[in-house]
């Protein structure tokens, strides 16, 4: 009987269109390069796929095994940006080794692009004021990195401008516009400020992607979000069914927010 619903299951998604792409969290469906429809069915997320003429390659899906929702939705973003031409340069604000940064940059391939990061691990005292305000951070260790590692992962490295330190202070004397931003700083206050930095600065129809923001790991992140979305009034935004629980921000046109 499994075997049969098995085949069943998988022959519904070939009718979809795609190729079937298995997660322990979610099934998704992804074809050639285009825009993601995705829809929510029984704890499964499904992705029929509306064609999208490009001229960029497909991303590469293969160092990342548990990301396809927000890589593939990196991808949809840019292609919408870039075919709008929405102006500004990106950045991540966390980047670790360099694994999401990769492909920001392959989407990105003529944009400058800053990379904010200690590259030394959570700062203790942040770590110390989430655990003050109950939010119990996860204590993953992130030291493991270095400039060079993660300059050596990116296709376009001679694009990326290096902030290393602590951030706010590492964006000193950045006089900027943004098209896209990554957010995966994991604890309270640098979330809070990574936004309070980057989305004024955001061009209209530009995106942020709050990494985390669903994670119970890294409790601070929802709680930093919704606190600058409810002082700024951010209207637009909307979560990704990725392995993290992203948030995505969008700045929108017209003046509003």
């Amino acid at each position: 009987m499994k075997s049969l619903l098995r085949r069943a299951y998988f022959a519904m998604l070939k009718r979809l269109g795609g190729a079937a792409v298995r997660n322990p969290r979610f099934i998704a469906a992804f074809a050639a390069p285009g825009i993601q429809e995705p829809m929510v069915t029984e704890g499964f997320v499904l992705t029929r796929l509306t064609r999208y003429p490009l001229s960029r390659p497909r991303l590469d899906f293969s160092d990342t095994p548990y990301d396809y929702v927000r890589i593939g939705s990196l991808q949809a973003v840019a292609a919408r940006m870039l075919a709008a031409e929405v102006p500004g340069s990106v950045a991540e604000i966390g980047v670790f080794r360099g694994a999401f940064a990769r492909h920001i940059s392959a989407a990105f391939p003529d944009r400058t692009f800053y990379l904010f990061d200690t590259f030394d691990g959570f700062p203790d005292a942040d770590i110390e004021l989430d655990k003050r305000l109950g939010y119990r951070p996860w204590e993953q260790d992130f030291s493991g990195t270095s400039v060079e590692e993660v300059l050596g992962r990116l296709p376009h490295p001679e694009r990326c401008v290096v902030r290393k330190g602590y951030f706010p202070e590492t964006a000193a004397g950045i006089d900027d516009r943004f098209a896209f931003v990554s957010v995966d700083a994991d604890l309270s206050k640098p979330i809070y400020d990574a936004l309070a930095f980057c989305y004024p600065r955001l061009s209209p129809g530009g995106c942020i992607f709050v990494h985390d923001y669903d994670n119970h790991r890294y409790q601070g992140v929802k709680q930093s979000v919704d606190r600058y979305i409810d002082e700024q009034g951010v209207s637009a935004a909307f979560p990704l069914p990725d392995e993290g629980g992203t948030l995505v921000l969008q700045k929108a046109h017209g003046g509003r927010r």
